[in-house]
């Protein structure tokens, strides 16, 4: 499965990750990843950060040790920007806000996370990025790295993403549901099939401090076609 290189040099790669592809191989150690495609063209290469398998967009990688502590350590202070576009099912109260709320695992669900008293500090801030009739597209900027944080805090609102098996409403999304009784499948066509069935999530921007020269970078990477049809769809239909 491709992935986008954003940037290369001796210490570090930064990546765009596709949807559906591992960020690091499963308990089985089977499967493709991302680690595993960039270790077999760069030689090794360290994990700073991880996205989960249905959500794409930025990664970076350390090429040694130093730079992983370096990059490790940018991440547990806080002083990295990780931003995420998060089509959220509902719409927003407010123009934005800030969720801080402790997440650990579930107690009855292995695999999921849940708001927890006892769980660790998680904070998300988030700003309304686009308005529709049904939903809200926000752009949240992640201040900790939690397993599933954006899905487990918007969904403690009321408010789970567009589309996420796991947490939310949906585990795809259909063109008839924005379309009501104006939707007409193809003449031929048995089944319809989803617009996007896949995390409504994509990590956009990424900032960090370069771990050698100090240099404050950015990163973006644009929505994929999945994300950015539904989108189309959603302002075409006023949804």
């Amino acid at each position: 499965m491709p992935y986008e290189l954003l940037h290369e040099d001796e210490h570090l790669l930064v990546v765009s990750k596709p949807a559906g592809l591992l960020t690091i191989p499963d308990r089985s150690g089977k499967g493709e990843s991302l680690h595993g495609a960039l270790s077999q063209r760069f030689g090794k290469v360290f994990i700073v950060h991880r996205l989960d398998r249905e959500t794409s967009g930025i990664l970076c990688f350390a090429r040694n040790e130093s730079t992983h502590r370096h990059l490790s350590m940018q991440m547990e202070k806080h002083t990295a920007d990780k931003y995420y576009m998060a089509l959220i099912d509902g719409v927003l109260h407010h123009e934005e806000g800030e969720i801080d709320k402790p997440i650990g695992e579930h107690p009855g669900v292995p695999g999921k996370m849940a708001i927890r008293m006892n769980g660790k500090p998680s904070l998300t801030f988030y700003r309304v990025a686009e308005r529709f009739k049904h939903f809200t597209l926000a752009e949240v900027l992640l201040k900790t790295g939690r397993t599933h944080q954006i899905r487990v805090h918007f969904q403690s609102m009321g408010y789970p993403l567009a589309v996420d098996a796991l947490y939310g409403r949906r585990s795809s999304f259909l063109l008839s549901e924005i379309k009501g009784r104006a939707y007409k499948s193809g003449k031929f066509s048995e089944e319809e099939r989803p617009i996007m069935e896949r995390t409504s999530l994509h990590a956009t921007r990424l900032r960090i401090n370069h771990p050698e020269t100090g240099e404050r970078m950015e990163f973006t990477s644009e929505l994929p076609k999945d994300f950015s049809a539904l989108l189309k769809q959603m302002r075409k239909w006023n949804a």
